[in-house]
């Protein structure tokens, strides 16, 4: 008898998980991981085990979203001091390996004095010799690289602390992912499966194409004990199909956040993706993984936040995945890790680099990488870029939070890209402070003052509005602002009227629509279609 085929539910959530803390690319990394779970995982562990009723009352604080407090509705201090223990066990090479960096910058803080680093090579902590290379900037302040594709083949990434989490949403109601651990719970299914995991694929395929449980079941590992609620993320009803662009237009369809479908007959570009996917009712309409291509060509990822790589999206779409573009650094600075090396130990294949101003053709499309400024709260990282994406003599420019530190820049940048037609820009222009992202990676804590003046910010009204005036849009929309409810969990983005965000976002709209500019800060969905030439003369143009 032939066995019965089903469909995953499309209200299944696919959460990824490292050491059960919700997985991003600075938990991958192992440099960076190192430095999380002992200055984030490992604080909040202890903070919660000390004092839950300080991060109970946190969380119900507006002014606290964010913070370094545990989101759960009822105490969970054994669980936590479990976790804790398992931690301590399971990531002990990534702590021994967060002591030794620490100590490594003491050293060359208190020793490299401008003379000959070779001497200090002996003083390296054991565990991390042969993996750095130590060196001066040009005003002789010491620092060191890591050799990081030799991290991923060493004792410090471990396949085995990755996890899949299933469970099934009705709503957008989740806990701030950053500082809230998945544990134990009767309706999740832990899977104890690495990213790069084929099951993952076919899984994610079965919420198009119907297969066979029993099969998938087997493919995970999933225990005889876990059938019956393993067995519940399937149904056979079926559930509308995606339908092909075939129009004669440029589609671009808005999905929420940062993300952005462009599509002709024969392209599809998908920039940054993170889609409510999950196929509940919603009090905000938008687009949904039904309207997303079964192939997208091209996948482009503007920088390194966790709001712009979102694996709970792209594990679920790698298998439709052709490409994928990242911004290029090879500096093995701590705080820059390299993003084709983290999309490739997470199972993605076909991943390119971009440099500033490299291009990219193919069909009848040139995709270019532009200097993304800001946002970074200072550091020197190379993981970011801008893009301008030219169909044919249609062009976008993609600026994400890019934040207009040298408006000479951009004077620069007009002279070898032209007019953009469409501007996507983000305004997050107050942002969160240098310690709220990259705090576990610093050798010692920043004082106040300067933390809160080293800002994850986007541009603001006067640096928007710059651009507009450098490149002449006949189209302005503001991005990027985290404001939708399916945000919330990464994000944490509340704004009211006054908001500043909001002000300088309407400022510039204002301005733009007084100029006979379309300008709209998009919220939930859109879609326009925009015609384009069928000449490929800017292809042309550019190949010089």
């Amino acid at each position: 008898m032939k066995e019965e085929l089903y469909y995953l539910k499309p209200n299944v959530v696919f959460e990824p998980l490292i050491g059960r803390w919700y997985a991003w690319s600075h938990l991958i990394s192992p440099a960076t991981a190192a430095m999380n779970v002992v200055g984030r995982h490992l604080k909040i562990m202890n903070s919660y085990i000390q004092a839950p009723q300080i991060h109970a009352a946190a969380v119900l604080n507006p002014k606290m979203l964010g913070g370094p407090f545990m989101d759960y509705g009822t105490p969970k201090v054994e669980e936590i001091r479990k976790l804790k223990e398992e931690t301590i066990t399971s990531q002990s090479s990534l702590i021994r390996m967060a002591e030794a960096i620490k100590e490594l910058n003491a050293i060359l803080e208190k020793e490299a004095s401008g003379f000959s680093l070779e001497s200090l090579y002996e003083k390296v902590p054991e565990i991390l010799r042969g993996y750095v290379e130590l060196n001066y900037d040009l005003n002789n302040r010491p620092s060191f690289r890591f050799f990081e594709p030799l991290l991923y083949k060493s004792e410090f990434y471990n396949k085995k602390s990755q996890s899949v989490a299933l469970w099934v949403t009705e709503n957008d109601e989740r806990p701030f992912c950053l500082s809230t651990p998945r544990l134990d719970s009767p309706e999740i299914l832990h899977l104890n499966i690495s990213f790069d995991h084929p099951g993952i694929d076919v899984l994610s395929k079965m919420k198009r194409t119907p297969g066979s449980i029993n099969e998938i079941a087997a493919l995970l590992g999933v225990q005889e004990a876990d059938r019956v609620l393993f067995d519940s993320f399937f149904t056979k009803q079926t559930y509308p199909a995606y339908s092909k662009y075939e129009g004669p237009a440029v589609r671009m369809r808005y999905f929420g956040h940062a993300c952005i479908l462009i599509e002709t007959q024969g392209i599809s570009i998908l920039v940054d993706p993170l889609i409510s996917y999950y196929g509940y009712e919603s009090s905000v309409s938008h687009f949904s993984d039904v309207d997303i291509p079964d192939e997208i060509d091209y996948v482009l990822i503007t920088h390194n936040h966790q709001d712009h790589i979102l694996f709970e999206t792209l594990l679920s779409l790698r298998y439709r995945i052709k490409n994928i573009i990242v911004p290029r650094t090879t500096a093995g600075a701590l705080q820059d890790p390299n993003l084709k090396l983290v999309f490739n130990e997470a199972g993605f294949k076909n991943v390119i680099e971009i440099d500033d101003m490299e291009a990219i053709r193919f069909k009848d499309c040139v995709i270019t990488g532009v200097p993304f400024t800001g946002e970074h709260s200072d550091l020197n990282i190379q993981a970011k870029t801008c893009y301008h994406v030219a169909v044919n003599d249609f062009t976008f420019l993609f600026v994400a939070d890019s934040r207009v530190l040298e408006a000479r820049l951009y004077e620069h940048i007009h002279r070898m890209i032209g007019d953009a037609d469409v501007i996507f820009l983000g305004m997050e222009c107050d942002g969160a402070p240098l310690s709220w992202l990259y705090g576990p990676l610093m050798p010692e804590e920043l004082p106040r003052d300067k933390d809160q003046s080293r800002r994850l910010s986007g541009s603001d009204f006067k640096k928007g509005i710059h651009l507009v005036n450098t490149f002449h849009p006949k189209e302005v929309y503001v991005y990027a602002m985290g404001m939708e409810p399916w945000l919330e969990f990464i994000s944490t983005v509340r704004y009211t009227a006054a908001s500043n965000p909001i002000v300088q976002s309407n400022l510039l709209i204002e301005e733009c629509k007084k100029r006979d500019i379309m300008a709209e800060r998009l919220y939930g969905e859109k879609e326009i279609l925009y015609q384009y030439s069928q000449e490929p003369a800017l292809q042309e143009a550019l190949k010089g």
